[in-house]
């Protein structure tokens, strides 16, 4: 009996603003802009504000969408609290109702608490002796208020197993952050979250993995090949 196919991509979805220059020029980014404002104006696109619930607890957020050019509609909602949060994007066919995109929640970026938004050398300032610990031995750490690594892993390998459910037999694209691809790459190599810097995880890389019934195999890690013709002439 032939045993299901699966074909797996992730994709890094977070970018630096270099990164940003790089694929995302002023004058396209000012362009899309100004087409969404202007499709708004005339009616022609849908934004419903932002509605809130404010708890003791933490606050509901949820927005709404819909380009119907495009045929699409959709919303995010998050929830957020002192101690992390929920987050949800789904993306909708207005003529099939047919899923187009869905983030998972499960597949977010790794918590990290007091060191969300520094930089490394902000890091290493405000944080010297956790930046070293975190740079040798990231599986014993856990930032201040935020997720240890080990639960990191576990709601990605539950997620993963999950999606091959869902989706068994099907090509799968995955959009994910630097953390959590590098665990799923250790996690189809056998490897455990404390071989976290073994493997790399650059902004907009590709990772192509099969997964079968019993094994996986990594076909493709991090490749940058496909922004070649994206990058600017030097100056």
């Amino acid at each position: 009996m032939r045993q299901a196919r699966r074909r797996q991509i992730e994709m890094i979805k977070y970018l630096t603003e270099n990164d940003i220059k790089q694929l995302l020029t002023m004058p396209v980014a000012l362009d899309c802009v100004q087409q969404a404002l202007t499709a708004h104006a005339e009616h022609r696109a849908i934004d419903v504000p932002r509605a809130r619930i404010h708890l003791p607890s933490g606050t509901q957020h949820v927005l709404q969408a819909a380009a119907p050019e495009l045929g699409l509609i959709g919303f995010k909602y998050y929830y957020t609290r002192p101690g992390g949060k929920s987050f949800y994007v789904h993306l909708i066919n207005t003529e099939t109702a047919r899923l187009e995109a869905i983030i998972e929640p499960d597949f977010r970026e790794m918590a990290f608490g007091a060191w969300e938004g520094l930089t490394r050398d902000e890091m290493a300032t405000r944080f010297p002796a956790e930046a070293v610990a975190w740079a040798s031995t990231p599986h014993v750490l856990t930032p201040p208020q935020g997720e240890p690594l080990a639960a990191v892993d576990s709601r990605v390998r539950a997620a993963l197993a999950a999606l091959f459910e869902r989706h068994r037999g099907d090509t799968v694209i995955l959009v994910s952050h630097a953390i959590v691809m590098r665990l799923i790459v250790l996690a189809a190599l056998g490897l455990g979250p404390e071989r976290l810097w073994s493997v790399d995880a650059s902004p907009a890389g590709i990772t192509e993995i099969d997964y079968q019934e019993d094994w996986a195999t990594v076909h493709r890690l991090n490749t940058l090949a496909h922004l070649d013709g994206l990058r600017e002439d030097p100056a």
